[in-house]
């Protein structure tokens, strides 16, 4: 089964700060857990999220190249934080900070992925929202979403040698309430 892409609202809602959403996927990104958080938050049942790609929740004005960076370092072993911009079932956007990590085996192989989001440090958003916006409207340059993806990326690269730091370094430098051992 499925599901539609529902078309966004421009409401954004918000999760306790409390609370995790917490969701597993398989090695393609296909949802295999997701906990009561991310249920409600999402606004889709249980039994209509697993099976699903994770894209299904992809707010379309989240620049294409933070996933391409994402998926780029959980696929190469390592974990990767970054802010995002979903979007649920009604249309409304959501943001958090999410830790996404490979899942192995007893083996030691990768055999999925599995992510924490919390809600966003409020002191960062203003730049995040800032850097979003540049990438957008870089990526909007290209018609072939692909070359979109891989021009937001260059524009993120190029970014981070400027400033002499790595993505992890950027983003928690984003917020005065964050470090490196956060």
């Amino acid at each position: 089964m499925s599901l539609s892409h529902p078309t966004p609202t421009g409401r954004e809602i918000v999760f306790g700060d409390d609370e995790i959403i917490v969701s597993k996927t398989d090695l393609r990104g296909i949802i295999t857990y997701t906990n009561d958080v991310f249920i409600r938050v999402s606004g889709y049942t249980e039994q209509e999220l697993l099976g699903q790609p994770h894209n299904l929740i992809r707010h379309p004005e989240m620049p294409r190249c933070v996933f391409k960076l994402l998926w780029d370092t959980i696929q190469g072993g390592k974990e990767i934080f970054a802010y995002v911009l979903n979007l649920n079932k009604r249309g409304e956007g959501y943001w958090v900070f999410a830790h996404v990590t490979p899942s192995y085996d007893l083996h030691g192989r990768t055999v999925g992925y599995h992510s924490n989001r919390r809600m966003p440090y409020p002191d960062a958003m203003p730049k995040v929202r800032a850097l979003y916006t540049t990438l957008l409207n870089e990526e909007k340059r290209h018609a072939n979403p692909k070359e979109a993806a891989a021009a937001g990326l260059a524009l993120v690269q190029a970014q981070l040698a400027a400033a002499g730091v790595d993505y992890s370094q950027y983003v928690f430098s984003l917020s005065n309430q964050t470090s490196l051992t956060a």
